[in-house]
């Protein structure tokens, strides 16, 4: 066998290679003449690909969202505003559930039923296996439930980072953004009311012009989410009712929780907001207030008489009374007796002749006797109210009432049925016929069978489906009633006003796309003037996304394969050397 020892001694392992074997540099040369053969791309394939992507794409900005609100007028503007930003970025709100690739739910935490509802939603996403973001006060108020385990939640002051909730959830996160806005340590009003937003009627914007409110209510779960009271300045209230009018709205509607608390936290009230407002409202269109406590409409009860007699004001007011015994109202820590509440309604409607009061009343509310509800019947018989918000008591969990005794479900259950039937013994508007009215007309009625109109006072009157009537305001003799509205005839010579300064937008149409705004979604947003919104095309906007985000792969690609190449280089030229 050959030793296993070498009889030489080598210095460098280099020295095994004999001196006929090709060197480095000589095999490199040998490969001088080998041309690369490019591999070619199906472009067009790959564009294809790129503009289809798989339906559990983490890409954001692609995918259809299905949106569902429940309860008051101020949920409904979160709403709208948490559209209009998803939309705007590139999102397709769509209204078929089955085909969003997200839900999201904006809740409310009135009434167990409401709540039951939004919780039935969840359950529902979760078994068709849809993304989930959650919105709204039932969130917001209780955010550690265990239904809610897991899910994204954006907060009712935080609908400006809608659109970054979304994109987390979108890539498999959970989100939850529960925080307050505030400047200087002062809580604001909320998000910033020059976002864009989807308004579900075009004709019709509302503005919420507080958050929260001062009372303290036993019962209420909305002051648990929506806390004390914040208020938007007033500056800020008409520029963007100044702005919804350019955007050919022919109605704004004031909400909050309290209208009648509005500015106290800020060195104002609720009738100096409103005198300038009226200011800007233009011939034919109108202003409707919201729902107000009795304790603060009455400190202003000789200025709200004057606005609410503008002739573009609605002669209409809704302040709850809730029950007519004053037990019930201290045990309820409603703030004010039932004289009081009197005193409201009667003042109003010997000042505004004609005017529509609007309230609510809770049944079967902790202690309440059976002398405690006849009171509040004769309260409805004696008033007639035309429009009667009645409401079963539910107790709200973390809320006083709901650890004080309650009274029997059947006794409940009872009186709001008798409170139901004395509401509808008597027809507000039989008087009516005959009269001749000017009427707002801004939507179709839930059969499809009329469109809906308003007038001075803001009673429903029925008109035909004449597509020229949408948005204007028109004359009508009225000659039908029924227990929640009227039937009018068009008066054939009289005169239509045409109240909005341009053409209303088309519906789904996002609105208020400011500068500011466009500068933080990027280029890929085309440019349109500040008051108009901008009519996109679904399609084109996405595909401008997807071909944003190739360009910027293909940028990488480049980068990743120069700098494999300068490492390339540096070895040759070191093993040269």
């Amino acid at each position: 066998m050959p030793s296993a020892s070498c009889d030489t001694l080598l210095d460098d392992i280099e020295d095994i290679v004999s001196q006929g074997d090709l060197k480095p540099q000589d095999r490199h040369s040998a490969r001088k003449h080998v041309v690369p053969k490019a591999r070619k791309r199906n472009t067009q394939k790959y564009l294809q690909e790129e503009n289809s992507p798989p339906s559990d794409s983490t890409i954001p900005g692609i995918q259809k969202i299905w949106m569902r609100t429940w309860g008051c007028s101020h949920n409904n503007s979160d709403g709208e505003y948490m559209a209009g930003q998803l939309a705007a970025y590139g999102y397709e709100i769509t209204e078929n559930a089955s085909d969003a690739d997200l839900w999201l739910l904006n809740s409310c935490t009135v009434k167990n039923p409401a709540e039951d509802h939004f919780r039935n939603s969840i359950k529902k996403a979760q078994e068709e296996n849809k993304k989930i973001v959650l919105a709204g006060c039932v969130p917001q108020a209780q955010p550690r439930q265990d239904y809610l385990k897991g899910l994204s939640i954006i907060g009712v002051q935080q609908i400006d980072r809608v659109v970054e909730v979304v994109e987390e959830t979108i890539k498999g996160h959970s989100v939850r953004l529960l925080g307050q806005k505030k400047d200087n340590g002062k809580r604001l009003g909320g998000a910033r009311l020059d976002l864009p937003k989807i308004r579900k009627n075009p004709l019709i914007e509302i503005i919420s012009i507080n958050t929260g409110c001062l009372n303290a209510c036993t019962y209420c779960k909305t002051k648990h989410a929506r806390g004390n009271l914040a208020s938007y300045p007033i500056d800020e209230l008409v520029e963007r009712a100044r702005q919804s009018f350019q955007e050919g709205v022919c109605e704004i509607w004031l909400t909050s929780e309290d209208t009648g608390a509005y500015g106290r936290d800020i060195g104002t009230n609720l009738p100096a907001l409103l005198w300038q407002l009226v200011e800007v409202i233009p011939e034919g269109a109108m202003l409707r207030l919201g729902m107000t406590n009795p304790p603060y409409i009455l400190e202003h009860l000789e200025e709200m008489a004057k606005i609410l007699n503008h002739p573009r004001v609605y002669a209409f007011l809704h302040i709850p009374v809730q029950s007519a015994s004053d037990t019930v109202l201290m045990e309820m820590k409603r703030e004010y007796c039932v004289a009081d509440f009197k005193r409201v309604v009667d003042f109003l409607k010997e000042k505004v002749p004609g005017i529509t009061l609007a309230t609510d009343i809770i049944c079967g509310f902790p202690g309440e006797t059976d002398q405690d509800f006849q009171e509040t019947v004769k309260l409805v018989e004696e008033y007639k109210f035309p429009s009667l918000f009645i409401n079963q008591f539910y107790p709200r969990p973390g809320t006083p009432a709901a650890k004080i005794p309650q009274v029997p479900a059947q006794v409940k259950k009872q009186r709001t049925k008798d409170l139901s039937r004395v509401f509808h013994s008597y027809n507000p508007y039989d008087h009516k016929i005959g009269e001749r009215q000017q009427v707002l007309v801004t939507e179709e009625s839930f059969d499809s069978k009329f469109y809906v109109a308003h007038n001075r006072f803001y009673e429903q009157v029925l008109v035909p489906k004449n597509p020229t009537f949408m948005g204007k305001m028109i004359e009508v003799d009225i000659y039908d009633s029924g227990k929640h509205f009227m039937k009018g005839q068009p008066v054939s010579d009289a005169k239509v006003y045409t109240p909005s300064i341009s053409k209303p937008l088309a519906k789904g149409e996002v609105s208020g796309l400011t500068e500011d705004f466009r500068n933080r979604l990027g280029n890929h947003l085309s440019v349109v003037p500040h008051t108009r919104a901008v009519r996109r095309d679904p399609t084109s906007s996405r595909m401008a996304l997807r071909l944003q985000r190739l360009h910027q792969d293909c940028t990488l690609r480049a980068s990743v394969g120069l700098a494999l190449f300068a490492l390339l280089l540096a070895f040759l030229v070191k093993v040269y050397n």
